[in-house]
């Protein structure tokens, strides 16, 4: 192993130290620190048969992340994903799709935005809220669902 090879693998394994990579992630990065091409090839192979890298159990954590700690829509989840740098189908694999999870986030962010509101939803309060959901990426008719069983907003007075 070249003086360079072992300095890209050294690089690889602290930039794994802080949080897990996808390939393509450590790839930018190797090449960003000035690695050669070959190198970078060579080093993710490594890590790869080692286990190290690992793009499906990346995605496996990534979904629960955006699903269940940030509350995101499947829209949502799916660019957080791929912003990491996640190949599409490994992203398709790992989310697919499940109306009734992405339902119990909408409510969930619900809950927690109506603790800020008044206890009756005027018509602007409901687009609001609307807009919110869908900045958050929950498909259009999870968030008619969730708006239509919120008759009133529970929140402080």
């Amino acid at each position: 192993m070249t003086a360079s090879a072992h300095d890209a693998k050294r690089y690889a394994f602290r930039l794994l130290g802080y949080r897990g990579r996808s390939e393509r992630e450590l790839r930018e990065r190797l090449g960003k620190k000035g690695f050669p091409e070959e190198e970078i090839s060579r080093t993710l192979a490594d890590l790869k048969r080692s286990g190290f890298i690992d793009d499906a159990a990346l995605a496996g954590h990534l979904r629960r992340q955006a699903l269940e700690q940030k509350h995101l829509g499947y829209a949502a989840a799916r660019q957080f994903m791929r912003r990491r740098g996640l190949p599409r189908e490994v992203v398709d694999d790992a989310l697919g799709y499940d109306e009734e999870t992405e339902l119990v986030n909408a409510r969930k962010l619900l809950d927690k935005k109506c603790r800020t509101m008044g206890n009756y939803l005027t018509e602007k309060d409901r687009k609001r809220l609307y807009d919110f959901l869908a900045r958050r990426g929950f498909a259009g008719s999870v968030i008619g669902k969730a708006l239509r069983e919120l008759t009133f907003c529970e929140g402080e007075d």
